[in-house]
């Protein structure tokens, strides 16, 4: 008979409902010599199919979600309270003619329905049934009725433990980007999955962010611990990246000022974090690390490297600066970044985690260098995703940690999108400015480009020249946006200001931003840049 200890032992070690009912049919089934197991529970006056063993998949779509007046012998159970046991088919349709198709579809021939009982009500029903038609004897049915009611307590808690950890979930993936942007530069598709056990939120998160000339700003990074102040400094964080991305500063500078950040926020939180800047033009990565994993690159011939990079401590316990990290990445390459909850585990050293990864990625990665157009890009990433995760967490269900991974593949920008010219440090640079632009954008066919663009450029260059200092570089980029560009080496700030109506300067900063979809500053070792971006017809695109 039922070993009553390893049910109870079982029983509580049982977090979720499911791992309820894998209990019950572990230690139930087997001593009765039953080979059918279904739990329902009672919800709006429908019964849902928990989980079930023995039974089909055709067979629970039948019975799942029906309404408990349609399912007499449910009816009965929920409202009365106790157990009914059917001996035979021919007595179960005697019973309940209305479910005269019910035995042979089931094809069992012997059922024990069976209240679970919580807190004085019927919360759901257990099913044991039997292929074979059997009688019940008084000991069996006693020992039957017993053990439901222990279900019942049990199924109760796993339920409120289910609720809390589904609203657990829903609040992480709401503070996590819903989509990823797609970018002429990279594509990217990327996974979180939750901690198995415990109803708290994590803070792993992940980004991919456009930034200007076309570049791209991929970051992946982890609070430390579980819980809801977790979980609002990840919010925190990514809110603060995104900011500081829009400043467009180097990926050592934002991670100091995350830094000092995180520890403003509290004395006990620290966080890790990689933060990449990918520039298509020349193929070169840049990214700092604090106390994170190092990324996976993927080259298109299927060989996978994992560089060299050394992590700073994480943020909250560094002493900026930072170091800085370039690598050049192949064309069309993956660059793979996660959170040590993919690659390290309790049962798993961060070492043999990482060896895995990169043995799933040589074997798998192979689709996602042979799309055929964008749409196609992003399934192949999402089902490289989807492999990676089954492949390095089979059973992330059980799991203390949870898991981020975003997988980004790269673009390059050919020369033939790139044109630049080097301009005198004198009033002549304006005028020689319009004519690389008129000449350029007639070559990319963008002409009913050129007047807007001139003045644009004219502008630019006219305000280093009354404002800044040489050298004097104008770039242009040809992709799904024309970018204009003028360098200077001056670290002077623009700023727009309001001109008075009768002041006869002081507009051009205005004039740029009406006319460009977006513009702005970044900064570099030898000075700075100025850019503007406009959309390309879609003729011309």
């Amino acid at each position: 008979m039922v070993q009553m200890g390893k049910l109870t032992s079982a029983l509580a070690e049982a977090v979720t409902s499911r791992e309820v009912v894998q209990a019950v049919a572990a230690h139930v089934m087997p001593p009765f010599g039953a080979d059918g197991l279904i739990v329902w529970v009672f919800e709006s006056g429908r019964q849902h199919v928990v989980d079930s063993a023995g039974y089909t998949k055709e067979f629970l779509t039948r019975l799942d979600g029906l309404a408990v007046t349609d399912y007499p012998v449910a009816a009965d159970v929920f409202g009365t309270c106790t157990p009914r046991f059917i001996e035979s088919a021919a007595e179960y349709r005697r019973r309940y003619p209305a479910l005269k198709p019910i035995p042979a579809a089931s094809r069992k021939n012997a059922w024990a329905f069976l209240p679970m009982i919580a807190s004085g009500k019927a919360i759901g029903m257990c099913l044991v049934s039997f292929t074979r038609q059997r009688s019940f004897s008084d000991e069996e049915r006693t020992l039957l009725t017993a053990l439901s009611g222990l279900v019942g307590q049990s199924l109760a808690r796993a339920r409120l433990y289910d609720v809390e950890h589904a609203q657990a979930q829903d609040l992480q993936r709401g503070l996590l980007p819903r989509t990823l942007p797609r970018l002429p530069a990279a594509c990217a598709a990327a996974r979180y999955l939750p901690a198995g056990r415990g109803q708290q939120v994590g803070g792993d998160w992940y980004d991919v962010l456009p930034l200007s000339a076309d570049r791209v700003a991929l970051v992946i990074g982890d609070v430390m611990g579980h819980g809801t102040p977790e979980a609002a400094t990840m919010g925190q964080l990514r809110t603060a990246v995104r900011t500081l991305a829009d400043l467009d500063i180097p990926p050592a500078e934002l991670l100091s000022r995350l830094n000092d950040l995180v520890r403003e926020l509290s004395e006990d939180s620290y966080a890790t974090c990689l933060y990449a800047v990918f520039d298509p033009i020349t193929r070169v990565c840049t990214l700092s690390l604090a106390g994170h994993p190092p990324p996976v690159v993927v080259h298109p011939d299927g060989t996978v490297h994992k560089p060299d990079l050394a992590a700073d401590p994480p943020l909250g316990a560094a002493e900026p600066p930072f170091e800085t990290h370039q690598i050049v990445l192949p064309e069309e390459s993956l660059l793979v970044l996660y959170t040590d909850g993919l690659v390290e585990s309790a049962t798993r050293f961060i070492d043999q985690g990482l060896d895995r990864l990169r043995q799933v990625l040589a074997q798998h990665a192979a689709s996602a260098f042979t799309s055929c157009d964008e749409d196609d890009d992003v399934r192949r990433l999402d089902d490289l995703c989807e492999t990676v995760i089954s492949a390095l967490l089979p059973d992330h269900d059980r799991t203390n940690d949870d898991a981020a991974l975003l997988i980004a593949r790269v673009r390059a920008i050919g020369p033939g999108d790139v044109a630049s010219w080097l301009l005198p440090d004198n009033p002549r640079a304006a005028k020689q400015a319009r004519e690389h632009v008129h000449t350029q954008l007639a070559a990319w066919d963008l002409d009913e480009l050129a007047v807007t663009t001139e003045l644009l450029a004219s502008e630019l260059v006219g305000n280093v020249i009354r404002h800044a200092k040489g050298p004097i570089q104008l770039r242009l980029l040809r992709s799904r946006s024309l970018t204009c560009e003028v360098y200077d080496g001056s670290l002077s700030t623009p700023r727009i200001r309001h001109a008075a109506h009768t002041d006869e300067g002081g507009r051009g900063l205005q004039l740029i931003a009406a006319l460009s979809k977006r513009w702005g500053t970044r900064y570099h070792h030898e000075g700075k840049c100025i850019w503007t971006e406009q959309d390309i017809p879609h003729h011309a695109a």
